[in-house]
């Protein structure tokens, strides 16, 4: 009983949410719901079922491109209808991690194992500093402790520019790095 009357009050509290916080140019219909423009739905007014599209090997959305975007099917808080299907259910664009097949832990091991003769370079690609590792002895050892610390830290990784297949859930390395893209803000108090 505590549980039934939980959740239609969670119910309720969401329909109100979504009611109040709907973007301006929804329209009301009265006997389907409220007509939205799904794509300007806000956190909370739609529900993705992310379980069912995850790939149990990589652990990204299926069908994850190149330019690091999947394509996922959400629904919309219920007596929403989307005016672009016309139904509460919707596709929504999420930032995923593409993935080639490269294994973290393998190259992992193969760095500390065999990173003098700079197989862990040639397994992901980068051939001339695999073969200039090989000659020199992993730069005298002191090139393969780099090479495992930029590994286990995912700063260095496959040469096509995909992401590691990570052997486990939870919460991942994102390295973030200024570009020519990038805006500072310079504040009064920074250089006083």
């Amino acid at each position: 009983m505590v549980v039934w009357h939980e959740w239609t009050r969670w119910k309720a509290v969401s329909l109100l949410f979504a009611i109040f916080t709907l973007p301006i140019n929804s329209q009301q219909n009265s006997t389907e719901g409220i007509n939205v423009k799904c794509s300007d739905l806000r956190m909370g007014q739609y529900l993705c079922n992310m379980t069912s599209t995850l790939d149990p090997l990589t652990q990204q959305p299926r069908g994850c491109s190149k330019n690091n975007i999947a394509t996922i099917q959400c629904k919309a808080v219920e007596g929403l209808i989307c005016v672009e299907t016309r139904s509460r259910t919707f596709l929504k664009t999420v930032q995923c991690k593409w993935t080639n097949g490269y294994s973290l832990s393998t190259t992992l091991l193969l760095s500390v194992f065999f990173g003098t003769l700079g197989v862990d370079r040639l397994y992901l690609g980068h051939i001339g500093m695999g073969v200039l590792k090989m000659s020199t002895l992993g730069f005298l050892f002191v090139g393969q402790l780099v090479d495992i610390i930029f590994i286990a830290t995912e700063n260095l990784g496959p040469k096509d520019g995909s992401h590691f297949v990570t052997g486990v859930y939870g919460p991942a390395v994102q390295s973030i790095r200024p570009n020519n893209q990038t805006y500072v803000v310079h504040r009064a108090d920074w250089f006083t």
